[in-house]
């Protein structure tokens, strides 16, 4: 900060001039640290969300039936407010020593952090795969109606 200040004092276009890119240089120097309290501002302003209060949790299942299935009987149970089906994606893994490649359908399923645990146990229960895929990223932050819709369809 104090080399920008000492450009602007090379400038002979008056103070106007020397005040208006402190304020910008000052400005962008802040950024990292206005952003984060601006969203967080906005959020407060809007409604009140608290980051990774919901989840958005990815199933993978080996046809369209059986995630069909799956999401019906969580949205039926209260684990997920919405579940995305995916179709007709690649998916390559190792599994027992041999690289294999399938075709499998995604779930992405939006549900509360506190539900992703009786998700989970749900879906072992009637996956058919051995090892049945569930991994869930906390949700930082969204559309606030939407927000407060998933977590009024998934109850605490």
């Amino acid at each position: 900060m104090l080399f920008g200040l000492r450009v602007l004092d090379g400038l002979q276009s008056g103070s106007a001039v020397r005040n208006t890119c402190a304020a910008v240089l000052l400005s962008l120097s802040m950024l990292a640290l206005l952003r984060p309290l601006g969203l967080r501002t906005f959020s407060m302003a809007a409604e009140s969300y608290v980051s990774g209060t919901h989840s958005a949790a990815f199933v993978t299942c080996p046809n369209e039936q059986v995630a069909k299935d799956l999401a019906r009987g969580l949205v039926e149970k209260k684990l997920a407010a919405c579940v995305n089906i995916v179709p007709k994606i690649t998916s390559v893994y190792e599994w027992q020593g041999k690289i294999e490649e399938d075709s499998e359908v995604l779930l992405m399923i939006k549900t509360r952090s506190s539900k992703v645990s009786a998700l989970a146990d749900y879906v072992r229960s009637v996956h058919p795969y051995e090892v049945a895929e569930v991994i869930s990223l906390p949700i930082d932050q969204g559309n606030p109606p939407y927000l407060k819709w998933l977590g009024e369809a998934v109850p605490e």
